[in-house]
């Protein structure tokens, strides 16, 4: 049984590979471009029916090789938010939870970076609906996606990106500064 996840992230890894701008609001996971293999291999890991070990490997370094956007020149522009509940939650166990703080820590200090959280104790919440996922790109067209927008397929509709933007921009505004969301991960990382 050939396994589609790896393809499907290479074409991922190929529009993002062009981006000069991603914006991504995650609310279920760490996003991929942000997890340590072992966090990956644990997300992956734990899908049901589950993956064969070899299957599993393969959609983790496909999952890591898109980390390749951080070392590009010149670097692109990077903003994430994660929710709070995804950042407590030990996948992978202990150590592989505090490699993937550490890590969310290291990225979120690069000059090209944005890293926000969502707390919890937000009480209107712009991103109930899911993911939201935006890149633009250098000739000026973009492409974005949100798992409670427009079937959750992807769209370069002009229209269609105005709401996703705004979306996103009002997520951003209700979460944590990246100041205040890099302290909260220095905390959590002290907790464990």
């Amino acid at each position: 049984k050939k396994v589609r996840y790896p393809k499907k992230v290479r074409e991922l890894g190929k529009l993002e590979a062009k981006a000069v701008e991603i914006a991504v609001y995650q609310c279920n996971s760490v996003n991929g471009l942000l997890q340590t293999p072992d966090h990956a291999r644990a997300v992956i890991g734990a899908a049901q029916p589950p993956y064969s070990p070899d299957d599993v490997e393969r959609m983790v370094a496909a999952r890591i090789a898109r980390q390749t956007v951080f070392e590009r020149s010149p670097a692109p522009a990077l903003s994430f938010v994660l929710e709070e509940g995804v950042l407590r939650r030990p996948i992978g166990g202990t150590m592989a939870w505090r490699q993937q703080l550490e890590r969310l820590l290291e990225v979120g200090r690069l000059h090209n970076v944005v890293l926000q959280v969502m707390p919890m104790s937000c009480e209107t919440h712009s991103g109930t609906d899911g993911t939201i996922e935006l890149l633009k790109f250098e000739d000026g067209s973009a492409v974005g996606r949100s798992d409670g927008a427009f079937n959750g397929r992807p769209t370069s509709d002009p229209k269609h990106l105005r709401i996703l933007e705004l979306r996103y921009g009002t997520i951003r505004a209700q979460a944590l500064s990246p100041r205040d969301s890099l302290a909260f991960l220095e905390q959590l990382l002290g907790e464990t």
